[in-house]
């Protein structure tokens, strides 16, 4: 019993021994670490940098445009709400600019325009890949065109905020809303689209045709047999 009991008693010793060092160094390994942001997350941003041909003096700003209210607190709302603003401001101001004589009419038409979400905002958005940089919770489809306009407005809200000037951030606006050549080209997006819904359709439709096809040759069968084999 007492061998049995100084075994214990030298295991639990050499366990103490060997492990709380190993604890403490890794504790401070863990301390005097700097964790990163995840990586292909970074990249994206770096790239959509370029794409806009603007660098941001905070980061922090793009990567909060870039984050999806499902995801965080810290998320693009408010940003969101200052983007439309400057975009609907220097969308007015140019037009003001070409014709002083205006109808407010008119103008409001085609401040509309400018910023419907579905022909517009998301197109810009899409083009520049938002859907695939923007952070969503699992349950948030990242390619809807509310959460890609959402975050296509924050980029101008946060260089705004990041330069407090938002004459850049209307400059940079009209940059990125001209060059259809960033990113794909929406002709092509909304054709790669509408050929993913045609094959979609022809599956579904397949399928039923099949299985009408099946209850056919069913009930053919059962009046064969009933009218031709077993007429009684």
């Amino acid at each position: 019993m007492q061998s049995s009991q100084f075994l214990l008693f030298i295991f639990i010793f050499i366990t103490f021994t060997v492990y709380c060092p190993l604890q403490a160094q890794s504790s401070n390994s863990l301390l005097g670490r700097t964790f990163k942001p995840s990586a292909p997350f970074s990249l994206a941003l770096e790239s959509l940098q370029k794409d806009i041909n603007y660098t941001f003096q905070s980061v922090d700003l793009l990567r909060r445009a870039m984050t999806h209210a499902s995801y965080s607190q810290e998320n693009n709302k408010a940003l969101s709400v200052l983007g439309s603003s400057l975009i609907e401001t220097s969308v007015s101001l140019r037009l003001l600019t070409k014709d002083i004589d205006i109808s407010a009419k008119d103008l409001n038409h085609w401040i509309s325009e400018m910023s419907k979400v579905d022909t517009s905002c998301a197109v810009d958005g899409e083009r520049l890949g938002l859907q695939n940089v923007i952070r969503v919770s699992a349950k948030t489809d990242s390619s809807t065109p509310s959460v890609v306009c959402g975050a296509f407005r924050a980029i101008f809200g946060a260089i705004a905020v990041d330069t407090g000037k938002s004459d850049d951030a209307g400059r940079i606006f009209w940059r990125v809303h001209n060059n259809k050549d960033i990113g794909r080209d929406a002709l092509a997006m909304i054709t790669s689209r509408v050929r993913f819904i045609l094959l979609r359709i022809t599956s579904i439709a397949r399928v039923i045709l099949q299985g009408i096809t099946s209850n056919v040759k069913v009930i053919l069968r059962i009046t064969f047999i009933e009218v031709v084999i077993c007429p009684w």
